[in-house]
């Protein structure tokens, strides 16, 4: 070693003998040996032995053997270049999560999308570029112009895999390039991991120098070790590149002109008997007084369903059934890719039937000049079955002039959206077939197996039953499931098997695959990104009630989601989510107050679907503890969980290192630990009763986490590692009720985008989180920083916060954190802020008049807890509000300035009457112009004047039966003005019998019930009754 400054560094004392410093050497290098290479002490390798001796430090051994070895105090050097900063923001941003981010993964192209995103990312910015070697830099460019061509190839190939099934040759390629695109994105995280990493120093002191070269020590190692494995990685890319040429697999993404033209699967339908049909006499009358109104104008009446529900069949009963009335008629069939022109001559050779020699063969515009002429003054009756486009309508439509003959066109379509654009504007004739109900679906079951239901064996019933459920009332299903049940032995045991089989994707027969392929054409019709979005709801088990916002929260964590013009994640995965309903590949089940779908579930029938699809591509896996266990075709990269058992918990333990998204529904022991899941991105913890903090421990350790979700019902805590984890986007311990307090370091998650959690304490440092968008619900008390306070107003970011303020009126500093809580408030609503929830037990009155400006952006406001005196002037002012629910004293005052609102479309209203003279509130005509649900829970009356809540849908209120008639000044029973709802098609009415008679509370009930069936929805009241033994006999005295 040189002894160039070694005097200074000693402080003037003499040089150790040589043997003591090669003794401290030695000590050193085995030390740095141990710190880069954890795990038992092996004799290091002669590469081990170069790459530590090339970072050891210039060392100065005391010549006291027991004193600690000193080292050079010259700290490690540090690029000062300002791009690491830049770097260490990149970090922060995880690809996708931004406005203007791309699809991260899909299950046409596997991790191609997020892999070159990646890829372009280190070619494009300057803080990758000056630290990767120039051979790297040139084996990035490789894989990303290699790895682009066969990106595109594999979207192609996705394609003609929807047209038609690819040979085993070519899936065999694209199935080996979708798992190459995996192993290749986890080797790019390892590396742009390091590269972030290696941007911060190893602190201060001589520990700071241990670590800072321990670090560089083990840097070495890893980046030798992913040299390496970008090098195998790209032999793996080159040979893929060569088998591509040799087996001409660019050829089997080419349409082929030629080819086998396949047999109309909706021929069946088209000659059934109407003797074998089920159900299907009201939907065809239904149709028919649609259809037969006496109109003269042409009329186009649009009848959507999903795939398998009957629309071809209903259709053709109509066309047999009033067919005759008109003077010509027709029936086409379209298909996803029509031929027009075919489409047309069809038509003509129908309706010119009489005429054949007269049939166009002409161009496009010819046979629709020789349809429109032909047409032009006949009573016609089309049929245009199965429209999957507006565009092909377009073209169609144009084959039918307007005329005055009474005229009809019938258009079916598995398209919410087609069949609104088909049917005739004015009248917006869309008819939603239903699915059958139980009993017809028994019958149709029964029939088609045994011949009646009587003649089912006893065993078979129940299990029978059970099947027809899981059909949830699609024709089609049904008949596939009787029709495969004719192949089975008549015992319990082997139906349970095909019920169980249901929604796992494993029955297999003739009839199952002729079903798959007429539901696979809603499927195939689909873009590839909603294609990836349906075969990721098959991670849910069956019936699985799915909310919108958490099904969409988990598709931006997985990368599923594209931005276009300008939306938020959020709302174009709402976009995708609606889409899927539209096209009725998916179930809605609830809804919101302004029409938008709540929640949704997947058909069993769809879930078989979508299961076997997701299995065959490697796209899910799913373990159960059924007898079926759908085992992965190699590595597992989605792993779904509801299992308990051992043999498969064995099964999933083998394969988890490459899982990116893990559910699971049930906590067993049994489970992998979290650090074996070293590439999980997506971590949801599902209805874990028995899930313990202990498995929590080594969540920071996952560094690629990006959403974490916990429902746990018994007491767990989160570890302080979970800082750790910087690309953490979305955190939801909603159902967590024991968490109350968050670790300190969950400020240091710069990244988070949705902090949602049951009132746990505000953190200290919420400053530092400036991705934040939604915040829900934080508590503040005596114990909250007023610091913490202070920061909430600088997250401007925010669109969405709850509070639970348990600051009482007798603390001492309830005015300073009230102040500061209005000043947070007021910055924020001045930003982003739309959705606001505050619930106290404690007085907001201060929040009347200080909220200075007001938040003209809100949409949504929730008071609770504490009853205001009158509505605030700044709340009044918010002509953007749409929900609001609120404790309010209430008075006619207050009626009038709630019904000001412009686009407030749900209220809830609750607190006592303001005074005995408030007992009748009048809603006068034109008040709430766009409100469509109303809860009014008040201890007073309400009546409704002729033309108010013109919109109103949904409403619930109280009425007082013995002051009523006082109350509102009107005769026996009172009129409550009920009728002038116009919209109205859900009513509950609570009704209060204390001290009224029994035939005064039966006149209102009975008054209730005519005011009801005069309005145009005829809903059904529902009717509660209060205090009913309290009721003053008949000839009680008042």
């Amino acid at each position: 070693r040189r002894r160039k400054n070694r005097g200074s560094l000693r402080q003037g004392r003499p040089a150790p003998p040589e043997p003591q410093r090669r003794a401290a050497a030695v000590l050193c290098f085995t030390r740095l040996h141990t710190a880069a290479y954890p795990g038992p002490y092996l004799p290091p390798s002669r590469v081990q032995r170069t790459t530590l001796f090339l970072a050891l430090p210039r060392l100065v051994v005391d010549q006291d053997p027991d004193r600690e070895i000193c080292y050079d105090s010259s700290p490690p050097p540090v690029c000062s270049s300002p791009s690491f900063s830049a770097l260490r923001d990149k970090g922060r941003n995880p690809q996708g999560m931004e406005g203007g981010g791309g699809i991260m993964a899909s299950a046409a192209t596997g991790a191609m999308s997020s892999l070159l995103a990646k890829l372009a990312e280190l070619l494009g910015e300057d803080c990758y570029q000056n630290q990767m070697q120039r051979g790297t830099r040139r084996e990035v460019a490789f894989l990303r112009d290699e790895l682009s061509s066969m990106n595109a190839l594999l979207e192609r190939l996705a394609d003609a895999g929807a047209a038609a099934p690819l040979d085993p040759q070519t899936r065999e390629w694209r199935d080996q390039v979708r798992e190459m695109s995996y192993d290749v994105e986890d080797c790019v995280d390892e590396y742009m991991g390091q590269l972030r990493r290696r941007s911060g120093g190893g602190g201060g002191g001589v520990v700071g120098l241990v670590l800072g070269y321990v670090g560089r020590v083990r840097e070495m190692v890893s980046r030798r070790g992913i040299a390496e494995q970008i090098q195998e990685l790209r032999a793996r890319v080159v040979e893929a590149g060569h088998r591509r040429k040799r087996y001409k697999i660019d050829a089997a993404a080419s349409p082929s002109g030629a080819g086998v033209v396949p047999v109309d699967r909706r021929l069946p339908a088209l000659y059934a008997e109407l003797g074998g049909l089920v159900g299907v006499h009201g939907p065809r009358d239904e149709l028919v007084r649609l259809l037969d109104d006496g109109e003269e104008r042409i009329k186009v009446v649009s009848v959507v369903g999903a795939g398998g529900l009957g629309k071809t069949t209903l259709a053709n009963q109509v066309y047999r059934n009033i067919g005759d009335r008109f003077d010509c008629k027709s029936f086409v069939s379209l298909s996803q890719n029509p031929d027009i022109g075919m489409i047309f001559r069809t038509m003509l050779s129908q309706v010119k039937k009489d005429e054949p020699e007269l049939t166009g063969s002409g161009d496009m515009e010819q046979l629709i000049n020789e349809l429109r002429d032909f047409l032009q003054d006949k009573r016609y009756l089309i049929v245009i079955d199965d429209v999957w486009s507006t565009q092909a309508w377009k073209i169609i439509k144009c084959a039918f002039g307007e005329n005055t003959c009474g005229s009809r066109i019938i258009v079916t379509t598995r398209i919410g959206t087609v069949a609104k654009s088909c049917s005739s504007p004015d009248s917006d004739l869309v008819y939603e077939l239903k699915a059958l109900s139980e009993d017809y679906s028994k019958m149709l079951f029964f029939r088609r197996i045994f011949g009646s239901e009587d003649k089912c064996p006893h065993q078979l019933k129940e299990v029978s039953v059970e099947i027809v459920k899981k059909c949830g009332g699609l024709p089609l299903a049904i008949i596939t499931m009787a029709s495969l049940l004719t192949t089975k032995s008549d015992t319990r045991e082997e139906w349970m098997k095909v019920c169980g089989s249901i929604g796992f994707g494993l029955e297999k027969n003739s009839d199952v695959e002729e079903m798959n392929m007429i539901l696979s054409l809603s499927y195939n019709d689909l873009p590839h990104h909603l294609r990836t979005c349906l075969l990721y709801m098959s991670m849910f088990p069956e019936d699985y009630v799915i909310k919108r916002d958490y099904l969409v929260r988990r598709w931006i964590a997985e990368g599923f989601i594209k931005v276009f013009g300008g939306r938020t994640l959020e709302e174009e995965g709402e976009c995708y989510f609606n889409e899927l309903i539209n096209r009725s590949l998916i179930q809605a089940v609830d809804f919101q107050y302004d029409g938008r779908v709540y929640a949704c579930r997947v058909h069993d029938l769809v879930l078989d679907l979508i299961v076997s699809k997701a299995v065959e591509d490697n796209f899910v896996t799913i373990v159960t503890d059924k007898r079926q266990v759908l085992r992965p075709q190699g590595k597992v990269h989605r792993l779904s969980s509801d299992c308990t058992n051992a043999e498969n918990m064995l099964t999933c333990s083998k394969a988890v290192a490459h899982v990116r998204s893990l559910n699971m529904f049930r906590y067993s022991e049994r489970m992998p630990p979290l650090l074996n899941f070293r590439s999980l991105r997506v971590l949801d913890l599902d209805g874990n009763e028995d899930l313990e903090s202990c498995y929590l421990k080594d969540i920071g350790k996952l560094f690629q986490l990006r959403y974490l979700r916990i429902r746990a019902s018994n007491n767990i805590t989160l570890p302080e590692q979970i800082g750790e984890l910087q690309l953490l986007v979305i955190l939801n311990l909603l159902n967590c009720y024991d968490i109350s307090e968050l670790p300190s370091s969950i400020a240091k998650l710069r990244n988070l985008k949705w902090l949602l959690a049951h009132r746990v304490k505000l953190p200290n440092g919420v400053c530092n989180m400036q991705a934040l968008e939604s915040v829900s619900l934080v508590v503040v008390d005596y114990t909250t920083p007023v610091t913490a306070l202070q920061e909430l107003g600088s997250l401007t970011k925010l669109r969405s916060l709850g509070l639970d303020w348990r600051i009482s009126d007798a603390h001492k500093d309830k005015m300073t954190y009230a102040d500061n809580l209005v000043s947070s408030l007021g910055k924020l609503g001045t930003s982003n802020l739309r959705s606001l929830t505050l619930i106290s037990p404690w007085s907001l009155d201060f929040l009347l008049d200080s909220w200075c400006p007001p938040p003209h952006h809100l949409q949504e406001l929730t008071i609770k807890g504490w009853c205001l005196r009158k509505i605030p002037v700044w709340m009044a002012s918010l002509a953007n509000l749409t929900y609001l629910d609120i404790e309010v004293e209430v008075a006619q005052e207050t009626v009038q300035v709630l019904a000001d609102f412009p686009v407030l479309q749900f209220l809830k209203s609750y607190s006592n009457a303001a005074g005995p003279q408030e007992r009748c509130l009048i809603v006068d005509n034109n008040g709430f112009p766009c409100l469509k649900k109303l809860n009014f829970v008040h201890w007073t009356n309400l009546m409704f004047l002729e033309g108010a809540m013109p919109m109103l849908e949904a409403l619930e209120f109280q009425i007082i039966v013995h002051e009523v008639k006082t109350a509102c000044g009107f005769g026996s029973p009172p009129d409550l003005g009920i009728r002038h709802l116009s919209a109205l098609r859900n009513l509950a009415v609570n009704i209060y019998c204390e001290c009224a008679r029994v035939e005064e509370v039966e006149a209102l009930e009975a008054a209730i019930q005519v005011a009801v069936s005069m309005l145009p929805n005829s809903p059904t009241p529902t009717l509660h009754r209060f205090r009913e033994p309290e009721m003053l006999a008949d000839d009680a005295e008042q």
